[in-house]
């Protein structure tokens, strides 16, 4: 019931003040604790970067872990009220689908704005992408972010409670902040491969819901594999071979991969018809797993 409620909220009210966002207090935490890491050598770099994350995450999990238990204490009803809003933060379908409609609105306007609003949800450098180029990096975005900062979240929840999703959000704030193969290669390591191993199973969640979405055959499912090998991320392919295979268009970072490559150029059709999957499979995948938790043994019942 908490996870349902928590999306209504999400839908209604979206994300709460910065002052009150337990994201940005742990992103406060990892710039503090990552300020002089890549200025160490490999192992010492390493091993404080992996002994900051497991600090962070212990903290994290132990403040949620206590509130836990504070609300078994509750009336049912505020139990389920208070998880809810505790839960929201942690996860942000209502920003995620906002900033890439943001995009195609903007490109509408002018591809000036529209790259400046591809930048405001993508690390790359998008002053030189044309208009397909920008759709394509939105497209990528929304699939990965379906994953990484919906179906993720949720699914830990399910899981392992309050302290589950927390960790989790933790561990993919610490990986944006900490996981590139630039002077953080050492230091943030322990971080990204930490994100690949909680993202490993919902990434794939996320890509078998958006084939399920798109009518895929059977034989899809083998080309999705291949597909998805073509990123080096472990996981994030996965979503979005799947949103590019489904949409039958083409997603590419140019000079890295090509996704579908033979696939037609992405229009607005297809952005508009991405959201509307996306949604979709969000509350799907949020209705199943708030089923499962009180159905099957063992899963949480926050």
């Amino acid at each position: 019931m908490s996870l349902v409620l928590a999306m209504l909220i999400d839908r209604w009210v979206g994300e709460p003040p910065r002052a009150l966002h337990p994201v940005v207090w742990i992103g406060c935490y990892l710039g503090w604790t990552g300020k002089h890491l890549p200025d160490r050598r490999p192992v010492a770099a390493f091993t404080l970067g992996m002994t900051a994350w497991l600090a962070g995450a212990a903290l994290i999990v132990a403040a949620y872990g206590f509130a836990r238990a504070v609300l078994g204490e509750c009336p049912r009803w505020l139990g389920v009220l208070a998880t809810a809003l505790l839960l929201k933060p942690l996860f942000a379908l209502r920003m995620l689908l906002r900033e890439v409609a943001g995009v195609e609105r903007a490109l509408g306007e002018n591809l000036e704005r529209g790259r400046a609003s591809l930048s405001r949800i993508v690390s790359r450098d998008a002053t030189r992408l044309d208009v397909v180029q920008v759709r394509e990096s939105a497209l990528e975005s929304l699939a990965e972010n379906l994953s990484d900062s919906v179906v993720a979240p949720l699914f830990w929840f399910a899981l392992l409670g309050l302290p589950g999703a927390a960790l989790y959000r933790f561990a993919n704030t610490a990986d944006a902040m900490w996981g590139y193969r630039d002077k953080w290669e050492w230091a943030g390591k322990f971080a990204a491969r930490a994100d690949d191993v909680l993202n490993l199973i919902p990434a794939r969640i996320t890509a078998l819901g958006l084939w399920m979405i798109g009518r895929g055959r059977i034989g899809m499912l083998r080309r999705l594999r291949r597909e998805a090998a073509r990123t080096a991320s472990p996981n994030s392919g996965w979503p979005m071979a799947a949103l590019a295979l489904g949409l039958g268009v083409r997603l590419r970072k140019p000079g890295v991969y090509a996704l579908n490559e033979h696939g037609a150029a992405p229009t607005a059709a297809d952005m508009a018809e991405a959201l509307r999957r996306c949604e979709l499979l969000a509350w799907i995948v949020a209705l199943l797993l708030a089923l499962a938790s009180h159905a099957l043994p063992g899963i949480t019942h926050d």
